[in-house]
């Protein structure tokens, strides 16, 4: 069942799903032809906020960990999906090697390993754990928090291949960020396809070039359909030469906040929109709800207290924090059993498999639910999410939904896009 979904809608919005809703048609054809230009990336996951009267992306995530807060419902569409990319990568393949994150003693991340390696041996592959840290020197076994037992071993390398003990792998599958660096042990594999790209990782990726990306598609797609793009796309700056502990740069990222707010008021004032904008600044690089701060003017960003930059100075690994984006709030006003929540929808390739909604209980509607104290509501789709019941009334749950997928495969093609633009040049030739 689809979870109880309370969205406080007003003018636009409905506007929106109504617009989308109508060329349903023309928008399946119009990703069909952007595929073909520009595969998207092996899996993806994209936050979404849902303002009532904006519904626009806030992060994207190529190596999503959430596998397992999604519905047993959708499992087999996630397995189908795996087939079908999977033969568009490696048509022979029959091995894959998942290289986890480094911290596989969280046992809830090791839910959604257990997950990811049910999908793919359901697809048909011979599935195992390959380990790059160098605490894992043996196979071991360890437990989820759901009980499920798992075996990871340390991956070795022979020649330019990877492998475990007895084991050589077709398709190396990254679930790591790489937000450490790339492992030498990782760089010039022959043979072997590495899903998703080593410069998908954090050590080469930043929020603010996949925003300008996404900015760009949205465009497009807006124009193609008449509407404005605002209303899919928050606004954004980027700023560099940040140190948040020496306070270098606070007066540049005080205009910066101050820029966004502003047009963001006059948007607001186009659209008889009575909320109070906000800005978010986080990590230009980086995953877990980490460098994260919300503001509602620049002033704010200027003498931060001790407490305030610790928070902003280092994201995950204990990496320094030294460039930021500053993007628009954007209010959720979507919340189950009074929590404020936010969809965030799962895909493999261009396919959308599913979703949760990320809920925070102490958390309010213009601020990062990607915190502590969060949980997980699964989205389980009644029926596909590519397939809208366009005779319904635009706000009924399914067509909601279809309007999440939409702007979830807005973000993968901005990915797609991005990923290209950054990708080596030994590998682009």
């Amino acid at each position: 069942m689809v979870p109880h979904l309370i969205t406080a809608l007003s003018g636009p919005l409905l506007d929106l799903e109504k617009r989308i809703l109508d060329y349903a048609t023309d928008i399946e054809c119009w990703f069909r032809f952007a595929w073909n230009e520009q595969p998207p990336p092996f899996y993806s996951s994209v936050d979404i906020r849902n303002a009532g009267f904006k519904l626009a992306p806030v992060d994207t995530n190529l190596f999503p960990g959430g596998f397992n807060n999604l519905s047993d419902e959708m499992l087999p569409l996630a397995v189908q999906a795996v087939m079908c990319t999977i033969e568009k990568y490696c048509p022979n393949a029959r091995s894959v090697v998942v290289v986890p994150e480094n911290h596989t003693r969280n046992t809830y991340y090791l839910n959604n390993l257990a997950q990811l390696m049910t999908i793919l041996r359901q697809a048909g592959l011979d599935a195992r754990l390959g380990s790059i840290s160098a605490d894992i020197t043996e196979k071991i076994q360890l437990e989820s928090a759901n009980g499920n037992l798992l075996h990871i071993e340390p991956i070795c390398r022979r020649g330019n291949r990877l492998g475990l003990a007895g084991f050589e792998p077709c398709v190396v599958l990254l679930n790591n960020d790489l937000s450490a660096g790339v492992p030498s042990i990782l760089k010039s594999l022959e043979g072997q396809q590495v899903l998703p790209p080593l410069h998908a990782g954090w050590a080469t990726r930043r929020k603010s070039r996949h925003f300008q990306s996404y900015q760009e598609v949205a465009e497009s797609f807006c124009h193609r359909f008449g509407f404005d793009p605002w209303l899919i796309t928050p606004y954004f700056e980027a700023r560099g030469q940040v140190d948040f502990q020496q306070r270098l740069g606070e007066q540049d990222l005080a205009e910066a906040v101050d820029l966004i707010l502003e047009k963001t008021r006059r948007k607001y004032s186009e659209y008889g929109i009575s909320e109070q904008p906000y800005v978010v600044v986080k990590a230009d690089a980086g995953t877990y709800g980490m460098g994260i701060m919300t503001v509602h003017s620049g002033q704010e960003v200027i003498g931060l207290n001790r407490k305030q930059r610790n928070k902003m100075s280092t994201v995950k690994e204990g990496l320094a924090v030294s460039d930021v984006i500053i993007q628009e709030g954007v209010h959720t006003f979507e919340s189950i059993k009074e929590a404020v929540a936010e969809p965030v929808v799962y895909m493999i390739d261009r396919y959308v498999v599913g979703g949760f909604y990320r809920v925070h209980t102490e958390r309010g509607k213009n601020e990062n639910l990607n915190a502590p104290g969060m949980h997980f509501v699964p989205l389980a789709f009644e029926t596909p999410c590519n397939t809208p019941d366009c005779s319904d009334r635009p706000d009924a749950a399914v067509n909601r939904f279809y309007a999440y997928g939409v702007i979830a495969r807005l973000a993968a093609l901005a990915a797609a896009n991005e990923l290209e633009l950054t990708k080596p040049i030994e590998l682009a030739v």
